[in-house]
């Protein structure tokens, strides 16, 4: 998982509600050591901050899988969900759950 960490996500002045630090953290803790959560510079999707990309396995990638991008992860519940679909395998592999798949945005370029 990549999470936008740059000029508009991550930024306590854009969302002063979440902990920016805080959600990192939770998803670092709730997907190690199987997942990797990595910070990325700006995503180029800044109206949906705060974006998060999730990567399929290289074995789903091989089978066709992309990526599949998240804006507006800004709330517990939503977190909670995609720990939930990344550990049941994600891209590729789990079905996306229905309100997950609200917070679906279209990757940039597409």
């Amino acid at each position: 998982m990549t999470v936008c960490r740059d000029c508009c996500c991550g930024n306590a002045l854009k969302h002063p509600s979440l902990d920016h630090d805080a959600q990192l953290d939770r998803l670092t803790a709730a997907l190690a050591p199987a997942h990797r959560v990595r910070k990325s510079l700006c995503l180029d999707v800044c109206a949906e901050a705060n974006v998060m990309v999730v990567h399929p396995t290289p074995t789903a990638r091989r089978g066709g899988a992309t990526p599949v991008w998240f804006g507006l992860v800004l709330s517990p519940d939503i977190e909670a969900d995609l720990v939930s679909w990344v550990r049941s395998g994600g891209p590729g592999v789990a079905d996306l759950p229905p309100m997950l798949d609200l917070s679906v945005i279209p990757a940039p370029g597409r």
